[in-house]
């Protein structure tokens, strides 16, 4: 789908969800109806960012038309861009990062330091065991400036680190723990504002609606933050569930924007999305090595989603972003995670090969009812 397609799709929707008549005519996308709010981001994979034609890069006219904030899914990772210890491969991450600034979106780097998705090599001596403390921080500074100094001027932000607390406000016994303690959260924003003292350095983290995680992370950060540490803001993912009780999760979010209101940094949505599937023996969060075995009755909407049920969908970001624009002042990005179903991982998580409608446009790239709710919401405020 083009660009003409998509704001076309979009008007359609303004006026289809009892927009005004004086702006039917003008078609927004969400980036723009917010963007005296925040800004409005959107992951985005190596296929969809990719050089070559394929049938992901349709995509990409739809991500630079409604978005100004991009991250890559998994191209920046350690694993891809440092696999071995003497070796980096920047192939995809270029591309990503080049085609959206030729988009003049702004960049999400993300991420440097993170338990999963890290090369083997990273806490391993060549026998096997681990590497002393001093190795570790030899190591990760090595990485984070290595990678940060290669895409100095074209990333605009960095998630230094990426989930390092337990639900229950306690650190994961991570190999970066285990070698270093808690410590190597600070060392790690140090080491990355001295590599690029201009860019935005932010903390990210899923389950951040729980209150005993969200105040962990602020009880760490705090006095951190007090002394100096470089720090711009702590981030939510938003790895939401409808099945959850929809009233209380906004509830907890609007708690957990006061907390990290409270400690003086900036925060916002980094991965959101919404699974309209079943959840598994009550499972939360994204701890991506959590998985269920397929039933069918986990996975209902094969043959497409209720009317009934986009409506209730539809309704929760409503409530949701009527939330978020009572903490405007404090929220600096809202991104989604996947621009469609089609390529959402929601798809095959927690349960491998099923059906979910978690993304703000449908399988064939078009805008669900949501967007045009959402513009009608700010557009009407």
């Amino acid at each position: 789908m083009n660009k003409i397609l998509t704001l076309a799709a979009a008007a359609t929707l303004l006026a289809s969800c009892g927009g005004s008549s004086k702006k039917a005519d003008t078609p927004k996308s969400l980036a723009d109806a917010y963007k005296d709010y925040w800004y409005t981001g959107v992951s985005v994979n190596q296929w969809e960012s990719a050089s070559d034609n394929n049938p992901q890069t349709k995509d990409w006219p739809i991500i630079a038309s409604n978005f100004n904030w991009v991250v890559a899914e998994n191209c920046m990772k350690c694993e891809v861009v440092h696999p071995e210890q003497n070796r980096y491969n920047f192939t995809l991450a270029d591309e990503f990062v080049n085609k959206a600034k030729s988009a003049n979106l702004k960049v999400l780097g993300h991420c440097l330091i993170w338990h999963s998705q890290c090369a083997k090599w990273f806490h391993y001596d060549n026998d096997g065991q681990f590497v002393s403390p001093d190795t570790l921080k030899a190591r990760m500074k090595e990485h984070i400036t290595t990678v940060m100094r290669h895409f100095k001027g074209r990333v605009d932000a960095w998630d230094v680190c990426n989930e390092c607390f337990e639900d229950d406000g306690s650190f994961r016994n991570s190999l970066f723990y285990q070698i270093l303690g808690s410590d190597f959260i600070r060392l790690a924003f140090e080491y990355a504002h001295e590599a690029d003292p201009d860019v935005e350095l932010y903390y990210n983290d899923f389950s951040m609606n729980k209150p005993t995680k969200v105040e962990g992370v602020a009880k760490y950060f705090e006095p951190l933050v007090k002394s100096g540490l470089p720090l711009t803001g702590i981030f939510m993912q938003g790895h939401i569930i409808l099945e959850d009780c929809a009233a209380q999760i906004i509830k907890d979010y609007d708690h957990s924007i006061n907390t990290i209101a409270a400690i003086g940094v900036k925060t916002g949505f980094s991965e959101l999305d919404l699974s309209i599937l079943p959840n598994p023996y009550g499972f939360s969060g994204a701890n991506i090595s959590d998985k269920f075995a397929y039933r069918p009755e986990m996975d209902p909407y094969v043959n497409g989603l209720p009317a009934e049920k986009q409506a209730e969908a539809d309704q929760f970001w409503v409530d949701f972003y009527k939330m978020l624009l009572t903490h405007d002042d404090a929220i600096t990005r809202v991104a989604f995670w996947c621009l469609n179903d089609a390529n959402s991982w929601r798809n095959d998580f927690p349960i491998k090969g099923r059906k979910d409608y978690a993304t703000l446009y449908d399988r064939a790239n078009n805008p669900k009812p949501t967007v045009g709710k959402l513009i009608e919401l700010v557009e009407t405020k």
